[in-house]
Parts: structure tokens; C-alpha cells; sequence
């Protein structure tokens, strides 16, 4: 990660502005606080990506907030391209005095350089591929999949030359709140690996209860009331979805480790509908 950090504020000379992609499911948790301090003045667009898996409502308010604090802000599904076409007439708003200067210069035609950053798995290679139509962006479902910066030449889109530059997901030295790092390893942002999955899978179980317990119950086809199931403790209601799923062990228990490995995943790929976890602030 610090070589990470060392090739962005290496490579921001060479850039005209910054990408910033966010989760449109956590827009406030998926924000590297760092990303401010590491860019400095340089012009900066917010992208809430995958917002086809974040509620609507929810993502509405956050472009509304965004856009209050005078952030240039989009809502996108990098993977089918939705929304996508309103990003080089966003480009061309926020770098206007750099494309009049260029042209004062003599250089109209010269392409607009982007910088792509985000932490892991927020999507800039799905952004990227998407913008270049081509899959030249090493694409996965799991974080760390670039290793290094690499620059893709997005062509003449609408009459405007675009070159981008992809970095390695950078996620901060130290999460200063539990909850932005458990929301990251909710979405899959954080490795699996380093995280105990039955003790992430049951704190998704109390979130779930709080804010989204009919989804949980349409999906897993739970026949308790929303009052029982509320005052339950999370561990529980993991033992009953893994009960209904049948995954079960030796004397008729829950497999609480099979069922966490799949209710994460079913979260992640947005089989329990679109969910929002983070608040827009003083909304």
C-alpha cells in the first residue's frame, strides 16, 4: 500500500484531474480518507459505482449531498455501462479551464489524462474496460487485482480524446472507525482471508435485522414474525437461514460456517436486493 500511495503522488503530475470510485452501497466507508492530502488542488470526480446493487433512494441523497459540497458527482454501473455516458460531459465541465487553456496554446485537440484511484474492489477495472470497450483491465470479484499503474487510451469519445490511468486499490493504514472496516469486509473490499467469516457473516446477521430483515425473510423463506426475528440474537438468525438451507452437520446443527460464506456472497451479489450501509450525513 505505500507503494501504491508513492506511485499516485508520482503520477499526479502527469494527470489533469482525479476519478474517484466509490461503492454507491457505502459511499462514505469505500472514501480512502487519505485521497484529499494525497491529491492536493487537483480537480477530483466522485463515481458511485455498482449502483445497480445500492438502494436508489439512498443513492439519490448521496449525489444530492455530494453535489452540496460542490464534489462532482455520478451514479454508475461500470459492468453494464449505465449512467456511463454522462462522464466525459462531466469531464469536460469540471476541466473547462484546462481544455480553454489548452486551446489558448494551441493544443485543442491534446487528450484530458485521469487518474482512476479507489480502494480495493470498488471497480475501476470494469470502469476502465467499459470506457476503452475493450477488456484490457484485469477484472475479479475479490481486491488486488492491480499490481501497478497502467495507462488505457479511451479514444475519441464524443469528439473528446481521453487517456486513464489505473492504480492499485489503496485502503488506509487504520481503519480509525470498526464499523467503516466491517461495511468494506461486508462487501467484499477487505480479503476473506484475513477476517474470521462466521464473525463477519453474524455481524452482517445484525445489520441485516436492523435495516433489511423482510428482504432477509423473503430470501430465505423464514416463517417466524419480524418481532421474533428482530429480538433474536444475529447468531441465531444465521443458524435459522442455514437450518432452511439445509446446511447442516453431524447431530442435525448448523453449519454456521457454510451458511456465513454464503450469506456473504448472496450480499454481495445483491441477491438480497439493493442496500444502502452507509447514512448520509445529517440527512
Amino acid at each position: 500500500m505505500a507503494r501504491a500511495r508513492r506511485l499516485m503522488r508520482e503520477s499526479l503530475p502527469l494527470v489533469d484531474a482525479v476519478a474517484e470510485l466509490r461503492d454507491a452501497r457505502a459511499p462514505e466507508s469505500s472514501r480512502n480518507p487519505e485521497l484529499q492530502t494525497l491529491i492536493g488542488e487537483k480537480p477530483r470526480i466522485v463515481l458511485l459505482n455498482k449502483s445497480d446493487l445500492a438502494d436508489e433512494d439512498a443513492t439519490a441523497q448521496w449525489l444530492r449531498y455530494l453535489r452540496g459540497q460542490s464534489v462532482a458527482a455520478l451514479a454508475v454501473n461500470s459492468r453494464s455501462g449505465q449512467e456511463l455516458h454522462r462522464f466525459v460531459p462531466l469531464v469536460t465541465q469540471v476541466l473547462a479551464p484546462v481544455i480553454e487553456r489548452n486551446a489558448a496554446k494551441g493544443m485543442a485537440g491534446r487528450a484530458l489524462r485521469l487518474m482512476v484511484v479507489g480502494i480495493p474492489n470498488t471497480g475501476k477495472s470494469s470502469f476502465i474496460n467499459r470506457l476503452t470497450r475493450h477488456n484490457r483491465a484485469a477484472v475479479a470479484d475479490h481486491p488486488g487485482v492491480t499490481r501497478r499503474n497502467q495507462w488505457y487510451v479511451a479514444g475519441d469519445m464524443n469528439g473528446v480524446h481521453i487517456e486513464l490511468l489505473d492504480t492499485p486499490g489503496v485502503l488506509w493504514p487504520k481503519f480509525e472507525d470498526e464499523s467503516v472496516g466491517r461495511k468494506l469486509a461486508f462487501l467484499g473490499a477487505v480479503k476473506d482471508e484475513i477476517i474470521d467469516g462466521e464473525t463477519l457473516a453474524i455481524q452482517l446477521c445484525e445489520v441485516l435485522q436492523k435495516a433489511y430483515l423482510p428482504r432477509v425473510t423473503e430470501r430465505y423463506k423464514l416463517t417466524q414474525s419480524q418481532d421474533e426475528l428482530r429480538n433474536i440474537r444475529p447468531w441465531e438468525l444465521l443458524a435459522l437461514i442455514a437450518r432452511k438451507r439445509g446446511m447442516l452437520i453431524a447431530g442435525g446443527e448448523p453449519d454456521l460456517t457454510r451458511v456465513s460464506v454464503m450469506l456473504l456472497d448472496e450480499t454481495r451479489a445483491g441477491k438480497l436486493g439493493r442496500l444502502t450501509l452507509d447514512a448520509v450525513p445529517n440527512a
